[in-house]
């Protein structure tokens, strides 16, 4: 049962242990896992990514083709599972809408003028409000991070909730930009600001900037998502982003994930990857799992 909403006063500083979050991070990078577990590991990191398009040089046919590959991840390989999304820009939309057809799997867009979030307030609603309009599943805001850096967190809180209206029935992933808040204090109040503002999902970066996602900051994170369903009953999803392109730290996300949030956690209406390149490196691990060889990256597209 959902519990009364307490807003909490953000004006009070979070306290993180950074060498505590450090340390704890690292532990799950040295968990053993036996092939098996490995196995259902990748295939459920493959369900988890969200493949994502988002260059001045999109046009239809890449967006077309990134769909495909979407459907047919490996067609060597049957039985595998789709990704969880396509992700593009609010002006690709339809043209992805199109092309994913009936397949499950979800049309995600950027908007709120991503990726720096430098628009007015008007702005960022018509480009959230194109996105929904065109058939948008699911929408990835980015928050004013120099507003939020200057402490007003009002600001911050208000325009994600406007955002959140604006999108009807599609799920929010609220972007922190947490290489830009460079603190895990700072991440800890974003996550909390995003959370009560009515996120559907948490997510850590753009992928346009250094560092993205990491394991200390994605575990901040998670622990934010965990108390807050303590206090409200409500679940949370999260995104790490930017910066994951190998399978072996994918399930190292994976272990951190399940013993930090647990087995309600584990599947794609909860839990994404924002790591295209992550795709083709676990094709490559499962058919190494599968035939014993290591196939050439030539098998697989570069999308």
């Amino acid at each position: 049962m959902t519990k009364k909403i307490s807003i909490p006063d953000f004006s009070i500083p979070s306290r993180i242990d950074q060498v505590g979050v450090e340390e704890r991070a690292s532990r799950f990078t040295k968990r053993s896992i036996k092939n098996e577990t490995k196995t259902n590991g990748l295939l459920l990191t493959l369900n988890m990514i969200d493949l994502t398009t988002l260059e001045g040089k999109d046009s239809e046919g890449k967006v077309k083709q990134l769909c495909s590959k979407a459907m047919h991840l490996h067609e060597a390989y049957p039985g595998l599972p789709t990704v969880a999304a396509v992700c593009v820009y609010p002006s690709m939309v339809k043209t992805a809408k199109k092309a994913l057809g009936n397949s499950g799997i979800k049309v995600a867009s950027v908007a709120t003028a991503f990726p720096s979030g430098q628009s007015s307030a008007e702005i960022k609603l018509l480009d959230t409000k194109l996105a929904v309009d065109d058939g948008a599943d699911e929408v990835d805001m980015v928050i004013s991070r120099g507003r939020f850096l200057q402490g007003d967190y009002n600001f911050v809180f208000d325009e994600i909730a406007a955002i959140k209206e604006a999108c009807g029935k599609a799920r929010l992933k609220v972007i922190l930009e947490t290489g830009e808040l460079v603190t895990l204090d700072k991440v800890r109040k974003a996550s909390d600001i995003a959370m009560y503002a009515g996120a559907d999902f948490i997510k850590t970066s753009t992928g346009k900037i250094s560092p993205a996602a990491t394991m200390p900051v994605t575990l901040v994170m998670l622990e934010a998502i965990r108390e807050f369903y303590y206090k409200t009953g409500i679940q949370i999803g999260m995104k790490p982003a930017g910066g994951i392109s190998k399978s072996k730290l994918a399930l190292h996300y994976l272990v951190m994930l399940n013993e930090t949030l647990g087995e309600d956690w584990m599947n794609n209406h909860w839990f994404r990857f924002g790591a295209s390149s992550l795709a083709n490196d676990v094709l490559m691990q499962l058919m190494k799992q599968r035939t014993g060889v290591y196939q050439s990256s030539n098998y697989f597209s570069n999308d």
